[in-house]
């Protein structure tokens, strides 16, 4: 145990003359310094509390209303209309009090209560601009006065500099649809997926359930929309996260990976150690409220909440549910290296461990020759499978001693990170490489992975990166932000030596990273979750021959065009269509999460019937693209703005059970299958990496397992101009599904969807510069611009 003797800061010696004491100067230095910082981040979040819960006013702003109140009264004009006399008159311990003070201090609280008014005028005001959202709806391009001037008067009460959770306040909730218009677009939704007859019988179904206790339900959900921040959310995350008994890994969580072309170093314990220390940036500056909030057209905010939990969080098995416990402040790591579990600081004298000194200790870890202690090597696997048998493990073998240390010490970790030992990514020259891994991400070993955690991060030894999220927590988009800043923190702001190292002195006086002890019979969940990995089919695939850039001079969404592939895909596959779940976001709206679009519409199905008559001529082809195209945006439209189908039908199913009334057209609702599961990976900071500048600095998006045990995933991110990444996931044991197979279908779908946009057919081809709604490259650009409808879904779709 040298380690531990190194890390002793004291001495003492007992003799008949008393005792000696000698205290290490290092560790008197690092105390006083961790003081200092303590102090230090508690005064920077006090202001910047203060300026999130004064917003859109500033402190300063006050002061200003106080002075100018003060002058009012000193030139005998008394703007309160006698207020400050009735406060003077009613002050305590007035008799001890000069007239001339109790005047001063009654015309400071005066002000001080009209400057909160203010505030909440100003919130308010902002909260009725934002519940509008007409402007989702107008054609690009025609931007109408009324819009003109609602984005003036956006702009002007939203103040300057905001903070990550200055908007929170006014940010409206998200609204309750009307019954009968969720019931109409339902059954819309269905009609191109059954016959006659089971669309009569479903349309009764339907009837029946608004003849009789939908009004009841609505009532009660109106009341809860009313009581709560959001009518969904809390519901959505219990009963659909962490009320499910069922395995999380593949079916729950998902990962994201490294960037596509290059790997800024090949040497595991120096990248690690940037993304680590970038990781660590970020979590500063979110714990601060430091980062600027995420806002539409540049302008309209979104909510921020689900950022909260990125860090310190952990999925809790219960017998019953779930709970995500999330804490603060916590200051070390959990790092799996060849069933090894060890703890690592994160920080030193008040400060965070500089890439160089992260290096050093994961160098350390990985040098280490120690072996597992029985029961560790796939200890992490009861995370993986049933999450009854955890809880009772857990409840059996964690609650006391060593194990409860142990399991602790992984749970307040701010993360988990795996050292693995295959090198993984995407290689030119061998095939299926983003196959291999895509797996390894999603489930790895089975056992290499704490899939508990809010994410862990992985680092390979030829030095790439990849992470795997938790989805309970929060969605896709969320940690898409985090992993954008640090991707982009890591090669363009920390870089690395001429040797791959990390930049800065190496310090070998740190403490070495200590091992986690366990005390644990060897019984895991790990044949249960090797049969759910081995079961899935991934395939990642880079789509080359054409992008964004092309999709825009043929006049339509990016998201139109790919999800209309993906149904013509889906119909050469399986011969049939079916129910498609596309997620878009509704953080509009405070605590908003996702809303279902259902892509497969009537007229997608009759674009896609006529792409395979072989009657059909491209004219009339292009035409019904179009009318699926413009159905496909209007639906998301409808999600975004909250009038969703799926969220307003989950919760009063939820209503239901919590009343004890049954629905047969409820329950259908709820039962039906996602044979197809689709999500977009957004790129929400294109300020961090100039794509034209640096081609190669592209990012691969993520994936998900399958939803449906004979359907299909499938995940893809809009990369600059040129490229689309699929992930397609399935499962081997479905005879129905093939995930290379979708993946060449989808191909073909694209192709023959963009040779129908040859100028003879569309006379408009040639304009390509200003055509797109909502385009991701201009998400961030001036409301005057021409294309000032920036394509939803590249930021709001995706889940």
């Amino acid at each position: 145990m040298a380690e531990a003797h190194q890390a002793v800061g004291f001495q003492f010696t007992v003799r008949p003359d008393g005792v000696d004491l000698k205290l290490s100067q290092e560790v008197i230095k690092n105390i006083y310094l961790s003081g200092v910082t303590a102090w230090k981040k508690k005064a920077i979040l006090f202001k910047n509390g203060v300026l999130a819960g004064v917003y859109p006013a500033s402190p300063s702003s006050w002061l200003i209303v106080v002075i100018a109140m003060m002058s009012s009264l000193y030139i005998r004009i008394d703007p309160s209309l006698g207020m400050i006399d009735s406060i003077k008159d009613n002050l305590p311990y007035r008799d001890c009090l000069s007239a001339q003070t109790r005047a001063v201090l009654s015309g400071i609280l005066f002000a001080t209560g009209l400057w909160l008014f203010l505030i909440y005028l100003l919130r308010y005001t902002l909260k009725v601009l934002l519940s509008y959202h007409g402007w989702i709806f107008e054609s690009h391009g025609k931007m109408s006065t009324s819009t003109k001037v609602w984005l003036s008067l956006v702009k002007m009460f939203s103040g300057r500099r905001p903070l990550l959770y200055s908007f929170q306040a006014s940010l409206p909730r998200l609204p309750v649809p009307s019954v009968d218009d969720t019931i109409c677009r339902y059954l819309e939704s269905i009609h191109p997926l059954l016959d006659n007859e089971q669309y009569n019988q479903m349309k009764i179904l339907a009837n029946d359930f608004r003849d009789s206790i939908a009004a009841q339900l609505q009532r009660y959900l109106m009341l809860k929309s009313w009581w709560a921040t959001n009518y969904v959310s809390d519901w959505w995350e219990e009963y659909i996260y962490l009320r499910s008994r069922s395995p999380i890994m593949v079916n729950n969580n998902f990962y994201m990976m490294d960037l596509l072309y290059v790997t800024p170093t090949h040497r595991q314990a120096a990248r690690a150690g940037n993304v680590v220390h970038a990781m660590l940036q970020y979590r500063r500056k979110l714990e601060r409220g430091e980062h600027a909030p995420l806002r539409a057209l540049g302008i309209v905010p979104m909510c921020s909440t689900q950022m909260e939990r990125m860090f310190n969080t952990t999925r809790i098995p219960g017998i019953e549910t779930d709970i995500v416990q999330h804490l603060t402040d916590r200051k070390h790591l959990v790092v799996y290296h060849k069933g090894r579990f060890f703890q690592l600081w994160l920080y030193t004298g008040g400060r965070h461990l500089l890439p160089s000194e992260l290096e050093t200790q994961f160098q350390r870890i990985l040098n280490d020759t120690s072996e597992p202690q029985p029961g560790e090597l796939k200890l992490a696997a009861l995370t993986a499978g049933n999450r009854v048998l955890w809880a009772r493990t857990r409840i059996k073998y964690f609650s006391q001693g060593v194990n409860k240390v142990s399991l602790d010490a992984i749970e307040s970790a701010a993360f988990f990170l795996t050292l693995d030992e295959e090198p993984q990514g995407y290689d030119s020259t061998k095939t299926n490489s983003l196959d291999s891994y895509a797996k390894s991400l999603l489930h790895g070993k089975c056992y290499d992975r704490w899939f508990d955690k809010s994410f862990t991060l992985i680092s390979y030894p030829n030095g790439k990166m990849g992470i795997n999220v938790e989805h309970s927590w929060a969605d896709a988009p969320v940690v898409g932000h985090m992993w954008e800043y640090v991707l982009a923190t890591d090669c363009f702001h920390l870089g690395y030596t001429e040797e791959g190292h990390c930049k800065g002195d190496v310090n070998k006086a740190l403490p070495h990273p200590s091992r986690l002890q366990w005390q644990f019979p060897k019984e895991t969940s790990y044949v249960i979750a090797k049969q759910i990995a081995d079961d899935v089919d991934l395939h990642s695939y880079l789509f080359t021959e054409f992008g964004k850039g092309l999709i825009k001079k043929c006049r339509t969404s990016p998201d139109a065009f790919i999800q209309l592939a993906l149904q013509l895909a889906q119909f050469r596959d399986q011969g049939l269509f079916c129910l498609t779940y596309e997620s878009s976001m509704t953080r509009m709206f405070r605590d908003g999460r996702t809303e279902t679009v259902r892509s497969c519409t009537s007229e997608a199905v009759a674009f896609v019937r006529a792409m395979e008559d072989t009657s059909a001529t491209k004219a009339q082809r292009l035409a019904l693209f179009r009318k699926a195209a413009d159905k496909h945006q209007h639906m998301c439209r409808l999600a975004m703005k909250g009038p969703g189908i799926d969220r307003h039908l989950f919760c009063l199913y939820i209503m239901s059970k919590h009343l004890g009334v049954d629905s047969p057209f409820l329950k259908k609702v709820l039962s039906e299958p996602w044979k197809l599961s689709t999500s977009q990976t957004p790129q929400q900071q294109l300020n961090l990496v100039d794509i034209n500048k640096f081609p190669k600095y592209v990012g691969s998006g993520g994936g998900f397992g399958p939803v449906a045990d004979d359907g299909y995933g499938v995940s893809y991110i809009i990369v600059g101009e040129n490229l689309i990444t699929f992930h397609i996931s399935s499962k081997f044991s479905s005879p129905d599904t093939d995930s290379y197979r979708f993946g060449r279908h989808i191909q073909k779908a694209m192709l023959d969807i963009q040779a129908l946009f040859h100028p003879e057919n569309d006379k408009m081809v040639g304009n390509g510069e200003h055509h797109i709604l909502f385009n991701n490259q201009d998400f961030f650009s001036s409301v005057t611009s021409k294309d000032y409808m920036i394509e939803q879904h590249q930021v709001l779709v995706g889940e």
